[in-house]
């Protein structure tokens, strides 16, 4: 079992910058790829990025890409999502998540935990 903890979130102004974190504790030993997803109020839960366990291979959703980084620490067991540029469209609980090496990155099923959310506020 792995168990995962964000924390970062806040309310900030548009074009502010956030930093989230996710730390990991348990079964950390695995090789689990990472991702921060999002959902806003009444919408589908949606990916926002991913990393490799070695941290390599990153993928970004369109409209997130430029303005975040995804990144990891193996030593610490943490992931980070540095947010730069919000705009009041990425309001959301954000959500860490980990899936074994080898699945497919933009399927929700293949991610075997998840954290609790924390919460992003971006004001206009």
């Amino acid at each position: 079992q792995v168990q995962l903890v964000e924390s970062g979130g806040g309310l900030v102004q548009a074009g502010a910058s956030l930093r989230l974190s996710c730390a990991a504790s348990g079964r950390t030993s695995s090789t689990y790829s990472m991702a921060w997803f999002r959902q806003a109020p009444g919408k589908e839960r949606e990916l926002v990025a991913t990393i490799s366990w070695s941290g390599g291979i990153t993928y970004y959703a369109d409209s997130v890409k430029g303005r975040f980084t995804i990144s990891r620490d193996n030593a610490k067991n943490t992931v980070y999502l540095q947010m730069n540029s919000l705009k009041p469209d990425d309001t959301a609980v954000y959500y860490c998540a980990a899936r074994d090496a080898g699945t497919l990155y933009n399927v929700k099923a293949s991610y075997r935990y998840w954290g609790q959310g924390t919460q992003v506020t971006v004001s206009s």
